[in-house]
């Protein structure tokens, strides 16, 4: 019932994610959330934000932020990051998956998605056929439409542990 808005992989940040890994199982672009996902909801990039990018391009990766924000937030973040982006993304429409994808010079064989929502972010990319990694929101502070979201998203996230378990035992 819940299948479709698990995530491929759940992990406490997106500072902790193996992108070496990553990059030698073949996956060459790598498509962020912003808020919540790199920093605090609203927050500029930080130093922690900008040292993930330029470690990404020494990899070989390409990578683009894909946000519902409206471009000022966009680009103010971007401002230190220097990466393509996609403003007003309208997810979980699978358009601008497909358009990051297209930016990068990537495709869903070779493009992974990081964010911190399962109902815009992980679905989004699962409908457009990406591989997907959640991440523990950074700050309990956000907006109070991401706030509702945000007790379904514990329903969904007890059956997908459930699930794991199970796969365990």
């Amino acid at each position: 019932m819940f299948e479709k808005f698990f995530p491929d992989e759940y992990v406490a940040s997106t500072y902790i994610i193996p992108f070496e890994k990553l990059y030698e199982k073949g996956y060459r672009g790598v498509i962020f959330d912003i808020d919540n996902t790199l920093v605090p909801h609203g927050a500029p990039a930080d130093e922690r934000a900008g040292k993930l990018f330029r470690k990404l391009s020494d990899i070989g990766f390409s990578s683009c932020l894909l946000s519902n924000n409206q471009e000022a937030r966009v680009k103010m973040f971007n401002r230190e990051i220097g990466t393509k982006y996609i403003y007003n993304a309208h997810k979980p429409s699978t358009k601008n998956y497909i358009r990051a994808m297209e930016m990068m010079g990537t495709d869903r064989s070779n493009t992974l998605f990081v964010g911190d929502q399962l109902f815009t972010d992980v679905w989004g990319a699962k409908r457009a056929g990406i591989y997907n990694i959640l991440v523990k929101p950074i700050h309990p502070k956000e907006e109070i439409q991401i706030v509702l979201k945000r007790y379904p998203e514990r329903v969904v996230l007890h059956f997908y542990k459930k699930r794991l378990k199970n796969k365990v035992n």
